[in-house]
């Protein structure tokens, strides 16, 4: 990587903060050349031209993902639909998907980001980095994949599932770095210890993991499994994809591209900051993106700033691991609960295998949660006393994490469905 691509990363506070303000006012004169943002703009009283400051950011309205589906498809363009090179759409976890249009500059301004991500963990040039995420609409396939190009890595895209195949490319090649959603990062360490392949065959010494929430448990279960650093990244579709965020080697955080995004943390109710250290709503406005900017998109992804400085020496401020989203809390018996703390709770058991899965019932007039846990091998055996007095264990080290019984069901290792994209992790039958 030339020093061309690392000079942002290591700029001062002041120098962000003179980026972010010249870059707030001409995106948001950019953005109003669009139907959508023109007519949004317009009803919120906000004149693009006025717009001078940091300070006049609050000013400025919110943008939804039901406003991009009301946008759809090409409302929010800045510029006509042939100047645009790609396409992609969000996975559609939540709602139908969404769209997002590139021109070429913000492809290569999206490359350079996710190249300066992997340089920042220890990747170079000379490493062979297996891209183990699945392509096509998705943004985390070719997103990562130009990114690792963009570096100079000989980059294997072997795309998601097929797990003997994956085993074989990563020891026939001497891959060094890879790209890994957390839950199948766990299924392969399975696949790994049923097929008694020894993960000392392999060379791989950095994995990038995001994609779907994960505790710090799961990273160092996979730390743990395949003998490599594992470092957490955030991105989301609306926002090009991963390279909005990433950890340093201090896996402390992960450093938010500021030259590049401007992210606030709101209450999700009110709209209003939440001080450092406070879990919020993450909020971002592209600075760079030429075709499709967006303003004050609300990700529903829920973090918080860490305070303090960073002591790998980077200005970018730090976004803690996201705790799940705004529209994933269930709440069960007046209780507000999210699937994170489930696997916070669950994965302080040593007995507890892989994989697990949030069963939402109704019985009569009440709903129900049952939580179905994979057990390890050498834990599932046939003695019911010892099964009944896990089981009890776990029942209470849930209660004590959401604060509700709920019913546990102990079931064998690999026996849940697997994934090779993200994780369903919660299955609602209470209609």
């Amino acid at each position: 990587m030339t020093n061309a691509y690392c000079q942002e990363e290591f700029f001062s506070r002041s120098q962000l903060d003179a980026v972010q303000r010249t870059r707030l006012t001409s995106i948001v004169q950019r953005a109003a050349q669009s139907p959508f943002y023109a007519e949004h703009l317009a009803q919120a009283g906000v004149d693009p031209l006025s717009i001078q400051s940091l300070d006049d950011l609050t000013r400025l309205p919110f943008t939804t993902k039901d406003d991009l589906r009301q946008a759809y498809p090409n409302r929010m363009l800045t510029r006509p639909v042939t100047d645009m090179v790609r396409l992609h759409a969000s996975s559609g976890t939540t709602g139908s998907a969404t769209v997002i249009y590139y021109t070429q500059n913000d492809l290569d301004c999206w490359a350079d980001l996710v190249a300066r991500c992997m340089h920042m963990v220890g990747m170079r040039a000379d490493d062979t980095f297996q891209n183990m995420s699945g392509y096509g609409l998705f943004t985390g396939g070719l997103g990562i994949h130009y990114g690792a190009e963009r570096l100079g890595c000989l980059t294997i895209p072997a795309g998601a599932g097929n797990s003997k195949r994956q085993l074989k490319l990563l020891e026939d090649f001497h891959v060094s770095a890879i790209h890994i959603i957390p839950s199948y990062a766990l299924h392969l360490g399975t696949v790994i210890e049923q097929m008694g392949f020894s993960p000392d065959r392999l060379k791989v010494r950095i994995a990038l993991i995001g994609a779907e929430p994960h505790t710090e448990a799961i990273r160092r279960r996979i730390e743990e499994v395949y003998g490599l650093k594992a470092y957490n990244s955030y991105g989301l579709s609306e926002m090009n994809g991963p390279g909005v965020a990433f950890e340093c080697l201090e896996q402390n955080g992960m450093h938010v591209w500021e030259d590049a995004y401007l992210p606030e943390v709101v209450d999700p109710d009110t709209g209003q900051p939440v001080p450092d250290g406070e879990i919020g709503e993450l909020v971002i406005t592209t600075l760079c993106r030429e075709g499709m900017p967006l303003i004050r998109y609300r990700t529903k992804d829920l973090t918080r700033f860490l305070p303090g400085a960073c002591p790998c020496g980077r200005m970018h401020r730090r976004i803690d691991r996201i705790k799940g989203r705004a529209d994933d809390m269930i709440i069960i018996k007046g209780v507000n609960i999210y699937p994170m703390q489930v696997e916070q709770a669950l994965m302080t058991i040593p007995e507890v295998g892989q994989n697990y899965q949030i069963v939402l019932e109704r019985e009569g007039y009440l709903d129900q949660m049952r939580v179905k846990v994979e057990i390890k091998n050498e834990f599932f055996v046939e003695d019911m006393r010892v099964l009944q007095a896990l089981q009890s264990r776990i029942s209470s080290r849930l209660r004590d994490e959401i604060l509700i019984s709920v019913r546990v069901d102990l079931v064998e290792s690999n026996s849940l469905p697997n994934s090779e994209g993200k994780a369903q992790r919660v299955l609602d039958l209470r209609e």
